[in-house]
């Protein structure tokens, strides 16, 4: 990968061994890719760009718009978030085996030993998330294997600064972004059906967009809930 300036832009360009250029805007910064067949030039990838321009535009003015909340501390009273809905954090020390619990639906408390870092207390609230989305992965993809009649050999969970998931089709592997754990549900599934459409059709063409019309009808609306959601900015 390597980068071109296109005006004001600064753009990301791998080169694979395709047809067509291929060119998406990426959150939560509104980074742009551009996937290149081999023989093309930079500047015909530029001038490629800059035919695109108003829809990079367009599309970097939403991500930019989300809400995005302050960097955490991980301290009492705290806004956090759990599938979609936000909840206060409840700091509670004491000198057994750290764990969080949802109490009601104002409060997420947060049991860590005394004297834990922000680092620690933000570790234990992962590892919550973490086991919450690994109860719940494995229900949707037994789901839609059986829909979409693919499967899917491996899966896992890991943090992306700009991908909500990613697929490697040849090893049939998908990866879900930790923070889909502080998206709606609804959002979760998406982003598994869309990574699993992957295993149909590798490239965001005519083709997928048309597969996961009949898979996910209202994928739309639900991509569009994800993205307006609120965006963690901590490290």
């Amino acid at each position: 990968m390597h980068q071109i300036e296109v005006r004001d832009l600064t753009i990301n360009v791998t080169r694979k061994k395709i047809k067509n250029l291929h060119l998406a805007v990426h959150p939560p910064d509104g980074e742009v890719r551009i996937s290149a067949p081999l023989h093309l030039d930079d500047e015909s990838v530029r001038l490629f760009a800059i035919s695109r321009l108003q829809w990079i535009k367009k599309n970097q003015a939403k991500f930019l718009a989300q809400p995005r909340q302050s960097p955490r501390k991980f301290v009492s009273g705290e806004s956090h978030y759990f599938q979609g809905q936000r909840y206060l954090l409840n700091v509670i020390y004491r000198n057994r085996v750290p764990k969080v619990e949802i109490r009601n639906k104002t409060y997420i408390d947060l049991y860590v030993r005394e004297g834990s870092s922000r680092e620690k207390r933000r570790d234990v609230l992962r590892h919550w998330y973490r086991q919450h989305l690994k109860t719940e992965i494995p229900r949707l993809i037994k789901k839609w294997e059986a829909i979409m009649e693919v499967e899917v050999k491996d899966w896992g969970v890991k943090r992306m600064k700009t991908k909500w998931g990613t697929c490697n089709t040849q090893a049939q592997r998908i990866w879900l972004n930790l923070e889909l754990a502080k998206k709606p549900p609804s959002c979760l599934e998406y982003v598994v059906v869309h990574e699993m459409t992957h295993l149909l059709e590798r490239h965001h063409n005519e083709r997928f967009r048309s597969l996961l019309d009949q898979f996910l009808p209202q994928w739309r609306r639900y991509r569009d809930e994800l993205n307006q959601t609120p965006i963690e900015t901590d490290s």
